[in-house]
């Protein structure tokens, strides 16, 4: 136990040499572009808010500590009838013959191994406190995948807004030409370029939303674990996996921290109550003390303890009991919110994939012909140009919404995720 502890605050000092280094510029090489892997495992290692919580382990190992130490022993001493003015007799003969000293020590001992039980109701505290970070890591790992995934949306989406004003841009070239031929109206080529604006609004919208995303992303993962320019390495797109629902709720028993933390949450509680059994013993005190008193020197030794006839700890033991069972509904409870949350995110899963097999099964190719065609006939005066926006409008819409369903189907397996308390669904 006290190795534990001792690794602990190693742990702590190191992490507090690391972050005076970096106040002093001793710094390594920060990455430029993270994988989402990277992301999670920067946000485990230096999220700020995490790094607090995991204090609350070392908190409870100091407290194991406290928990194992003995009673001091207590050492007293008196002198009696000190003399205010000088004496007869001389003032060595008054202190000898008619004045009393004592000094004693007396010591406590515990009844009931309270120690013992002490010592593990800290164990299984510091036990439920481990399993509560990990479960908050759990949670901070979802965070920052959505926080992933908003910034390649962000990222893809930035990407679909540069094809567009290209494009566009292309078409304008071509309008232009047309207008100072004659061929087209110059109230149509006036639309054209009022559409232009919104191309390149949707631009600086679009790289903005990106910006935000990667300094929401930094937030999550340090603000020192990455350099300020850095950016995401894996684009969006669609994985499709196959899981059994009844496969994902058994590893989930098997994984969830929050779980583990109920089942701990009752032998916490058993510690508790046995604890509060044992504080119901009387404890003994042994005293020894050496007197003199009037020239007569004398040892006495005696025994003390607490007749049980009032307090015996009752209402404690009641209580500790009482909060055993509900540690046990806990437990039920945490068992029954798992296996909802696998299903739900499950359920969410299939949905998200179906939204995005409605896209690729035919829809996006549509729209991108449907523009396509719109562009050729329209550069050829074979259609209006209220006809070709619309279709480039209607192009940009699904293609928009393709990719935010991507992003909403990998929001929903790391959901997945999170609800089974494994990366690993397969």
């Amino acid at each position: 136990m006290k190795l534990q502890f001792t690794m602990s605050n190693i742990r702590v000092s190191l992490l507090c040499a690391a972050v005076a280094a970096s106040a002093f510029g001793q710094t390594t090489a920060l990455p430029s572009k993270i994988t989402l892997d990277q992301a999670i495992q920067f946000a485990i290692d230096h999220n700020h808010s995490l790094l607090a919580t995991r204090t609350t382990v070392v908190q409870n190992q100091a407290l194991e500590v406290q928990a194992n130490v003995r009673p001091n022993p207590n050492l007293f001493t008196d002198w009696e009838y000190l003399p205010l003015v000088p004496t007869g007799g001389g003032l060595g003969n008054y202190l000898h013959d008619s004045t009393e000293g004592d000094i004693g020590i007396s010591y406590l001992f515990e009844r009931g191994q309270k120690r013992q039980h002490r010592l593990q109701a800290a164990k299984d505290a510091t036990a439920v406190s481990r399993s509560t970070v990990k479960d908050t890591e759990r949670t901070l790992a979802f965070q920052t995948a959505q926080l992933y995934i908003n910034a390649q949306l962000a990222e893809s989406t930035l990407d679909l807004a540069h094809q567009d004003l290209k494009s566009f841009q292309s078409t304008m070239e071509i309008s232009e030409r047309q207008f100072k031929s004659g061929a087209i109206a110059e109230n149509d080529y006036l639309k054209m370029k009022l559409q232009l604006v919104q191309y390149q609004q949707d631009v600086e919208q679009a790289e903005l939303s990106k910006a935000q995303a990667l300094s929401d992303l930094r937030q999550q993962l340090g603000y020192e674990s990455v350099s300020s320019e850095y950016d995401i390495a894996d684009t969006l797109e669609y994985r499709p996996i196959t899981v059994k629902l009844d496969e994902l709720q058994m590893k989930a028993l098997e994984n969830r921290p929050d779980l583990r933390a109920a089942e701990q949450g009752i032998t916490a509680a058993k510690s508790q109550y046995e604890l509060a059994q044992a504080n119901g013993k009387q404890d003994v005190t042994v005293l020894g003390n050496y007197s003199h008193v009037n020239a007569i020197s004398a040892v006495t030794f005696s025994v003390s303890v607490p007749l049980p006839i009032f307090d015996r700890n009752q209402g404690n033991i009641a209580q500790t009991h009482a909060a055993i069972t509900q540690a046990q509904e806990l437990r039920r409870a945490a068992n029954g919110q798992v296996l909802t949350d696998v299903r739900d995110a499950y359920e969410g899963l299939l949905s998200s994939n179906r939204i995005v097999q409605i896209y690729r099964s035919g829809t996006l190719d549509t729209a991108k012909s449907s523009r396509d065609i719109s562009e050729y006939a329209y550069r050829r005066g074979a259609i209006a140009l209220l006809d070709f926006l619309d279709a480039e409008r209607s192009y940009r819409v699904v293609e928009l919404s393709y990719r935010q369903a991507v992003a909403a189907y990998a929001t929903a397996l790391e959901q997945l995720r999170q609800a089974v308390g494994s990366r690993s669904l397969l």
